[in-house]
């Protein structure tokens, strides 16, 4: 069964909902929703990484998360793993001091030197992200030889990297980085080969939530793209996807019930009639 990760954006300006939980007790209610509705990790990030997004200091992303943190993975917290989205070595430390066990980084160990020996040394969870070039430049005329070649040989070499500095290879998740460096025709052709990322051996994060491309396909705005969310995180799961980062965790979870016993006979079977 693949797993959700629900997004908790505690920033002024992610392209979704930017400014929606900057609020510490607004966001960590609804991490407690995203959890109740059935995410099985809650992801907190303080910096947007939408095209075209300004860099935070490490000190304004910490304020903004640390709390969230402090509450969603504390002992009163909904019981569900904590993933800190950062690529900032003293913000994942915070994280991880507040009991967060993943950390996120759409750099994939790039941009902090330090934060691969931090990642080993805490034994947690690291998710290595595709991005070309950075939030500032990622759009700007993006180009591949084969999107899909070029983009699994990144993530292997990354890999590579992080079992280098010590990180243990069964705790790395892959994530092709939807949205991130690509045009819309790159997101697709990811998606619909999204099988053959199974070849670099490690379980696949995955996450087109809201994202432009079902936009420029559909022509719906960014609070209206549910449908096109759904659909591609289905297609993604049914092709190997492991774990799906999404903003709507019930529906999603809903969606995935009904495919899961579409595609499993037996889990269907399990089902039965009700």
């Amino acid at each position: 069964m693949a797993r959700l990760m629900g997004i908790v954006n505690v920033t002024p300006d992610s392209f979704s909902d930017g400014g929606e939980f900057l609020d510490a007790e607004i966001a960590i209610a609804h991490g407690r929703e995203l959890a109740a509705e059935g995410a099985d990790v809650l992801d907190v990030g303080g910096e947007s990484t939408r095209p075209g997004a300004e860099a935070v200091d490490a000190e304004a992303e910490l304020a903004r998360v640390g709390p969230v943190i402090e509450a969603l993975a504390g002992a009163d917290g909904p019981g569900v793993p904590v993933s800190i989205d950062t690529s900032k070595r003293a913000v994942a430390e915070a994280a991880l001091d507040a009991g967060a066990t993943i950390v996120n980084d759409v750099t994939a160990l790039r941009a902090d030197p330090e934060l691969a020996g931090l990642c080993a040394d805490r034994g947690c969870d690291v998710a290595l992200m595709h991005m070309l070039g950075d939030p500032r430049t990622m759009q700007e005329d993006p180009t591949y030889d084969d999107v899909v070649d070029d983009v699994m040989a990144f993530l292997a070499q990354r890999m590579q990297v992080a079992i280098a500095e010590g990180i243990d290879e069964e705790r790395i998740w892959i994530d092709p980085g939807i949205g991130f460096g690509k045009t819309a025709e790159h997101n697709l052709e990811l998606i619909r080969r999204l099988g053959e990322f199974r070849e670099v051996g490690r379980p696949i994060l995955f996450g087109s939530s809201r994202k432009s491309f079902i936009g420029k396909l559909t022509g719906a705005e960014v609070d209206q793209r549910l449908g096109g969310t759904i659909a591609s995180n289905v297609i993604a799961y049914a092709n190997g996807a492991e774990m799906l980062r999404v903003h709507d965790v019930g529906p999603m979870r809903q969606a995935l019930t009904v495919a899961e016993a579409i595609l499993d006979p037996e889990r269907a079977a399990a089902i039965g009639d009700r």
